[in-house]
């Protein structure tokens, strides 16, 4: 992907951020591990690089509770960014006794996190997707919506907005609101839920096309086969846009007596589902085995880069958090030589330096222990 442009962090500074007091790490290289003991804060710096772009990071924390203990309740995150041969300074943090939290770009306070956008695109794996696929299907709709984020950076408040039009119909329906004011508020509810649906369903194809084009590739990992499915989207496949409004706003309007028996919306995009299966066995990916279902998510993850790379111009952040303890040998070089050819900058956790003995020579571990963080080698391990 080297054709595309590269965002990459070049320093990151903490400032009360979990168990952190103060860090800063200056970086270097593409390829980065953060090696030390469980409980340390290595997975604390991949969820303050998270918040360098728009969302609610990687755990979805309250802004309060992310605030080092025996602080003051403030925290900030700040990193430069080096894009198109151009350092620009990023910042992101709560002040204490406030709410939403504050963006700067160059020290001038900006409105909205999806500024950041302009600068970094962050993608991330956890051990917390671990169960995406037998999870909920809030779970895999949490998962596209920030898979189609970092293509199309007003999906993000397209979302909220849908989610709040949705809590304002049920509330309305609980309290006899007048049919005036439900149709009004119904023709919003299908207007922000159809562009929400058809946001994800683009994302969804682009993916497929993605995935099926590194078929031919030696990768490591199996190829899914990804689709979105719901009742709104069956009803509605193959209309255009005017006419899925059309289709929702009348599902919403002769749905109201079983919406307001059952205290909430029954049916729409908010409750449609991503469907993923291992495409060489043709299985559900909720009933492969673990392992297949942890080298599937990884697979997903790395034809998304590319697909954000393709799409935006821009090679985004990888955040894998303890992704190599899981792989044999072979697996792991295979996925640190893809990640190599990505271009991407990328920041790997482990408890073991020895995991990350197969990185090339130009990356940089960092040795992590209780809120404190030193480079212990940039070069080939002995």
């Amino acid at each position: 992907m080297t054709e595309f442009r590269t965002a990459q962090l070049t320093r990151l500074s903490l400032t009360g951020f979990r168990n952190y007091a103060t860090l800063a790490l200056p970086l270097g290289a593409k390829l980065i591990a953060l090696v030390g003991p469980n409980g340390a804060g290595k997975t604390n710096i991949l969820e303050a690089i998270s918040f360098l772009t728009a969302g609610r990071g990687l755990r979805r924390a309250a802004l309060g509770d992310i605030a080092r203990l025996g602080g003051d309740g403030s925290w900030s995150v700040a990193a430069s960014v080096l894009l198109d041969g151009m350092e620009t300074r990023i910042g992101t943090g709560l002040v204490a006794g406030t709410t939403g939290r504050k963006v700067r770009i160059d020290g001038a306070e900006v409105r909205g996190s999806e500024s950041l956008l302009d600068y970094m695109r962050v993608l991330w794996l956890v051990p917390a997707m671990d169960g995406l696929f037998t999870g909920p299907g809030s779970d895999r709709r949490r998962f596209l919506d920030r898979l189609t984020l970092a293509i199309d950076p007003s999906h993000g408040r397209r979302v909220g907005d849908f989610e709040t039009a949705l809590r304002q119909r049920n509330r309305l329906l609980d309290q006899g609101g007048s049919d005036s004011f439900l149709g009004a508020l119904e023709q919003q509810v299908a207007e922000l839920g159809t562009a929400v649906s058809i946001a994800r369903g683009e994302t969804v194809g682009l993916l497929g096309r993605m995935i099926s084009g590194q078929a031919g590739e030696a990768l490591p990992f199996p190829h899914a086969s990804v689709a979105l499915e719901g009742a709104f989207e069956a009803e509605t496949i193959g209309l255009r846009a005017a006419d899925r409004e059309d289709v929702y706003r009348r599902m919403l309007r002769e749905g109201r007596a079983r919406d307001r028996a059952a205290g909430r919306t029954l049916n729409g995009p908010h409750l449609s589902d991503l469907k993923v299966l291992h495409a060489a066995k043709n299985m559900p990916a909720a009933q492969s085995s673990t392992g297949e279902q942890k080298a599937l998510l990884i697979g997903l993850i790395l034809a998304h880069a590319e697909l954000t790379a393709k799409l935006s111009g821009m090679t985004p952040v990888l955040l894998l958090d303890e992704v190599a303890a899981h792989l044999d040998p072979d697996r792991r070089e295979a996925l640190f030589v893809k990640l190599n050819s990505l271009g991407v900058q990328v920041f790997m956790t482990g408890t073991d330096e020895a995991l990350f003995e197969a990185l090339p020579r130009e990356a940089e571990i960092f040795e992590i222990r209780e809120g404190a963080g030193s480079l212990i080698r940039a070069g080939k391990a002995p």
